[in-house]
């Protein structure tokens, strides 16, 4: 081949290669465009599920998880807001509600007319530390988690967070377990700090709890990320129904596929949605929430929309 050819072969392929980067940045340009449009096209999940004792009047649980507050998120602001307008009986807040030490006012904010109805509520890492950037290629990997990155500069100002809630009488349920009553049921909780930070342990559940002679009960379990270790533990300890958060339902999602990644060791299938947590031929109900908000590192959903969940408690009988 002469000198002069192999130049023009050169440029030919530096021209292709030119556009087939353009392309792949335009193309990029679009979806990430679609997941800023995506984030903020909030769903209401309405699931049905009989878990309480024969003849118990139905029960209206709104979850709650993900919110990744940042001052300013109008929008998320007044959704939130608005779905005070379902009269819930219990709210279930199950972690990471923020993503900017500057939130929470914003975040109690937009609670305030959910916060006037009972709730209970457990953290994640997100309400603890602010995230930080990070390699998104880093998650199709595997789990974020292992150890806190908790530099003093990062910490959130939780603990005024949950004086918000606390005021409000929501209850913390982290490494906890206590009984409330609601009308002729009364309702058993246990809850765990966040597994993801490896801070969880199991409280098991009020004593009292199965005794027949009391009202009626149902054991609800809570937790921010639902690892398989913690799923089996309140499996085995009995518990009727499973709420946790954590996963954003994948967050960036392959259309009819499904989520790429969970974040912890929940496969992948189970990202969002109610689904059924089995061990040792016991089947427990595990709802786990694709989540409301994302982090302000990550500010893209895509095919997987964020999502409050309406879940009614009706009778077995």
């Amino acid at each position: 081949m002469a000198l002069e050819d192999v130049k023009v072969a050169l440029r030919s392929l530096a021209t292709t290669a030119a556009l087939g980067a353009g392309a792949a940045a335009a193309a990029g340009g679009v979806a990430f465009g679609y997941g800023l449009w995506e984030r903020n096209r909030f769903a209401l999940r309405e699931e049905t599920v009989a878990v309480l004792p024969p003849g118990m009047p139905d029960l209206r649980v709104l979850h709650l998880s993900d919110i990744h507050m940042v001052p300013g998120q109008e929008t998320k602001r007044q959704w939130l807001r608005s779905l005070a307008g379902l009269r819930p009986d219990l709210v279930i807040n199950t972690g990471d509600n923020l993503s900017h030490p500057d939130a929470v006012p914003a975040l109690l904010e937009a609670l305030e007319p959910l916060m006037r109805f009972p709730g209970v509520y457990v953290p994640g890492s997100n309400c603890y530390f602010a995230p930080q950037p990070k390699n998104p290629f880093r998650y199709l990997f595997g789990s974020s988690g292992g150890s806190p990155s908790n530099s003093p500069d990062l910490e959130l100002p939780w603990r005024r967070m949950h004086a918000g809630f606390g005021a409000a009488g929501w209850l913390n349920l982290a490494n906890r377990s206590l009984s409330v009553p609601q009308g002729p049921l009364r309702l058993d909780f246990s809850g765990v700090d966040d597994p993801h930070l490896g801070l969880d342990s199991y409280a098991g559940w009020p004593r009292g709890s199965s005794t027949a002679a009391e009202a009626p009960h149902v054991r609800i379990a809570l937790a921010h990320a639902p690892y398989q270790r913690v799923l089996d533990t309140f499996t085995a300890g009995g518990a009727d129904i499973i709420f946790a958060g954590h996963t954003h339902g994948g967050q960036v999602c392959v259309p009819g596929y499904g989520a790429l990644v969970t974040n912890c060791d929940l496969p992948t299938w189970r990202a969002r949605g109610l689904t059924t947590w089995e061990l040792d031929g016991r089947d427990v109900p595990l709802n786990v929430s694709a989540g409301i908000g994302t982090s302000r590192f990550a500010p893209v959903r895509i095919a997987c929309p964020p999502e409050a969940v309406l879940v009614t408690l009706t009778s077995r009988g």
